[in-house]
């Protein structure tokens, strides 16, 4: 055999290996970026049947669309790219699973290490290209100077760390050298079955014991929580409010939990008797819930699965490295059949509030014509149907969605809110759509901009997906910050509401979609509905005004702060 037929062996062989061993882990889906240097692998997934393989033209889009696939599933997803500039596209979805422990295989092709550093085309530095984002990293040998079976314990090692304790990316950057097409050989033989680390037990700290011991301690429910109702179940047995954010599967009907917690809190010179806080998961995207809970001076138990420490403010006093699941699991153990001291007032105080709150919104709402931005979040969550997706773009969107939405079953919201970015959102729910359940995408007219490559094939894909668009010509969470009311208004403009003036449906009919315009919150609930008997990929456009946001936004505060105070809160 030749060195050229040896290499092309070689480098196929190697492929198929690693997609034979990822697939016996889990493995699903893969992203396929198009370029030359990356065909070995390429050509090993599209030859794999048990594979969907998803080929997006960029590279940064795709990135997020295999993001996306890993929220939804929960495991990872691949996207592969040829060497050069392709893999830095990747490195904003790296971030993003980083700090939000979403599992990702990164694969980039590069070339071999004697083209490197010689001025060879198409060719950059990607050794470490991610840098401490990703849990692991290997630049790996050339396929032809490394035994086969090499690579299942390669395989093996990217997945264990993309799965972990800890999830979250890896990078396996994979040299090739040419000839790149060939036909692999006898593949070798499959490794023992991959066991998974087991969780730790939870040690029930006396902290912890006397923090629970109280009679008007808050839960505090974040992400990651693997099993809602124990908490909502504990929650009741301590008879403690539940402020569940929107991601943790918490925020359903049920007495204990709390959905306008955020407007509660902007009470001036609330004082509340709380004795402890549990905390489960990330913060909330609230800021007004995050500063009361750092002026608190009382025990502030914190539990996450992954090593996330989310404690900006110092003010966590004990964290525990285990899932929901297993924390409620020992209290319960520990609390045995001595725990029925609960004070019922505290929770009817919280609860009594809420639903006044509640019922404020959806009066003040109702004398409307036009879309309104809170409205519309909440028409589009109303709408969803059982067993859905909704992803929420951040910047306006997830804080409607927190601070103005129901409480309702059924519906699994993703955010990017590892690093609170506005970057891949329309490719993240695209990947979040391809996990084969009923999605809607809420995002502003700036996020969806910043990523109109997500459309790129998307009326192909086999998704029912409703994309609904908030289009206030610009950035309108700027109108809520300092710089909206100290800047002149022409200044302001210039710099952060940055009006565009891009025509969206337009955008949206050179992809091939369909498009819906609604003339206020009922007709975006009802776009919705449509779509989902529809199926397939639509748009719905609502079309609101900055200023008039800002308005709305302290009369519906106002409002809700006001009913809540008839019914006892202060």
């Amino acid at each position: 055999m030749s060195n050229r037929d040896a290499t092309a062996e070689a480098n196929a062989t190697s492929c198929a290996t690693f997609v034979d061993e990822w697939v016996q882990l889990g493995l699903a889906d893969a992203v396929v970026c198009p370029g030359s240097r990356s065909t070995p692998m390429a050509v090993a997934l599209a030859s794999d049947p048990r594979i969907r393989v998803h080929v997006h033209h960029d590279e940064r889009s795709g990135s997020f669309m295999a993001l996306g696939l890993g929220r939804a599933t929960g495991r990872p997803a691949l996207v592969l790219t040829t060497s050069g500039t392709a893999a830095v596209q990747l490195h904003a979805a790296v971030v993003e699973a980083d700090l939000d422990h979403v599992p990702l295989l990164v694969v980039t092709a590069d070339r071999p290490p004697r083209l490197r550093g010689v001025g060879a085309p198409q060719t950059i530095d990607q050794v470490g290209l991610y840098g401490g984002s990703v849990r692991w990293a290997l630049d790996a040998p050339l396929p032809t100077d490394v035994e086969p079976s090499h690579w299942r314990t390669v395989a093996r090692e990217a997945w264990g760390a993309a799965l972990g304790t800890d999830p979250g990316p890896v990078h396996l950057n994979l040299p090739f050298d040419e000839p790149l097409l060939g036909v692999p050989s006898k593949l070798p033989p499959a490794l023992a079955p991959f066991l998974a680390e087991q969780e730790p037990a939870v040690a029930l700290h006396a902290e912890l014991l006397s923090a629970i011991a109280t009679r008007s301690g808050v839960i505090v429910a974040g992400t990651r929580i693997d099993d809602p109702d124990a908490v909502l179940s504990l929650a009741a047995r301590l008879g403690w409010p539940v402020l569940a954010d929107p991601r943790s599967g918490c925020r359903v009907p049920h007495p204990n939990v709390i959905a306008h917690a955020d407007g509660l809190l902007r009470a001036d010179a609330l004082e509340l008797p709380v004795t402890a806080v549990l905390r489960f998961g990330s913060l909330p995207a609230s800021k007004i819930v995050n500063q009361w809970l750092a002026k608190l001076e009382v025990p502030h138990i914190h539990c996450d699965p992954t090593s996330a420490i989310d404690d900006p403010d110092q003010s966590v006093s004990l964290r525990v490295t285990n899932s929901a699941s297993a924390l409620v699991g020992a209290i319960s153990l520990g609390l045995g059949d001595n725990r029925d001291n609960r004070d019922d007032g505290w929770l009817r105080k919280w609860r009594d509030a809420d639903d006044a709150f509640e019922m404020a919104l959806v009066n003040e709402l109702q004398t409307f014509d036009v879309p309104t931005e809170p409205g519309s979040a909440r028409a589009v969550l109303a709408a969803m149907p059982a067993d859905s997706m909704l992803v929420v773009s951040s910047s306006m969107p997830i804080r409607d969605i927190e601070w103005f939405g129901e409480t309702r079953e059924g519906v699994t919201v993703h955010c990017n809110r590892g690093a609170n970015g506005i970057d891949g959102v329309v490719s993240t729910a695209v990947g979040v759509a391809l996990a084969g359940k009923s999605t809607a995408l809420l995002i502003g007219d700036v996020a969806f901009l910043h990523d109109t490559n997500g459309l790129l094939g998307l009326g192909r894909r086999d998704v029912d997906l409703c994309i609904v668009v908030i289009n206030n010509d610009g950035g309108g969470i700027f109108s809520f910050l300092p710089q909206a009311t100290t800047l002149d208004g022409e200044r302001f403009e210039q710099l952060f509401g940055t009006p565009h003036g891009v025509d969206l449906a337009a955008l949206a009919h050179a992809h091939g979609l369909p498009v819906l315009t609604a003339n206020d919150d009922d007709a975006v609930g009802v776009a919705v509905q449509a779509a989902f008997v529809a199926g397939g990929v639509h748009i719905v456009m609502a079309v609101t005004n900055r200023s008039d946001n800002v308005l709305i936004h302290d009369q519906l505060q106002r409002s809700g702060l006001e009913a809540a105070r008839n019914a006892g809160w202060n």
